[in-house]
């Protein structure tokens, strides 16, 4: 048994892209509890741990129930990635060793809920992952550790949030044992650097047919906005008003019907050429 093994962690998570770090604390420590903010039971996070039969609760608001469930895990850290909430200053003081938090930039830089969407948005050509631990502010910790990676221009939010988490979910165990150790001194942050980025809407993906942004800032929108919430625009295809959305690796898909290729749309609508020409990808 690794000494590790006794060390009792709660995770708290959702998405997808924290599966790799939940198995990863899984292996490795004694994982009695994780908190996500997924509702469905189909949900990645809830799923997972059903299948796996780990302790879990779903929290929309640190009420009194997700509280004392937390306290009762009697857990000496916590590990945080993509949760969505901010964890209370007194939630912070159940854990002695604290909560390290996985967060996919390169901090200082875009601390807050939309990093990867940012830097896509912004054509930055690199980024990467951050370990900190957590303290009273958003992000604003001090380090533990951080990678680099490069963002390639086939790059979309889910392939960088999957790449990077997976990075962080990697360098997670050997982090801790040295942070334990002592041999890991954290680094606090320079805050005059930092960057914070906003929460996205739905409107975020809106293009007016009729005022275009350049065709550069949409196909920086479509890489940054794939899957949600996605790059879409108004107009009447054969005398019927529908909503198209823009995909990535040059997809377009008219309402209620299928992806297609650029080419394809302007061969099976008349008005396809027109559009494609008005935002400049074609």
């Amino acid at each position: 048994m690794k000494q590790s093994d006794n060390i009792k962690l709660v995770f708290f998570g959702s998405s997808k892209y924290v599966i790799p770090v939940i198995e990863v604390i899984k292996k490795n420590f004694n994982l009695s509890l994780v908190i996500t903010t997924e509702q469905n039971l189909f949900d990645p996070v809830p799923s997972y741990c059903l299948k796996n039969k780990i302790p879990s609760i779903s929290a929309q608001q640190f009420n009194n129930l997700i509280m004392q469930t937390t306290k009762d895990a009697h857990a000496s850290f916590a590990v945080l990635a993509d949760f969505g909430l901010i964890i209370p200053k007194k939630v912070l003081k159940f854990f002695p060793k604290g909560i390290i938090n996985i967060h996919p930039s390169l901090l200082p830089k875009h601390r807050g809920p939309t990093p990867v969407q940012t830097v896509l948005l912004n054509g930055e050509e690199v980024t990467g992952v951050t370990l900190i631990k957590l303290d009273e502010k958003v992000d604003h910790g001090s380090v533990l550790f951080q990678q680099e990676g490069k963002i390639t221009d086939k790059d979309t939010a889910d392939s960088l949030y999957k790449r990077l988490f997976k990075i962080g979910a990697d360098n997670l165990y050997q982090t801790i044992q040295q942070y334990i150790k002592g041999d890991l001194k954290p680094i606090p942050q320079d805050d005059p650097q930092a960057t914070f980025t906003k929460i996205l809407e739905k409107k975020d993906g809106y293009i007016d047919l009729n005022n275009p942004p350049s065709a550069d800032k949409i196909k920086r929108m479509i890489r940054a906005y794939f899957p949600w919430p996605g790059v879409f625009l108004v107009a009447y295809l054969e005398s019927k008003k529908k909503i198209i959305k823009l995909l990535p690796d040059s997809k377009i898909q008219v309402e209620g019907k299928n992806p297609m290729s650029y080419k394809d749309f302007v061969n099976g609508y008349k008005e396809g050429k027109e559009i494609l020409v008005k935002l400049k990808l074609i």
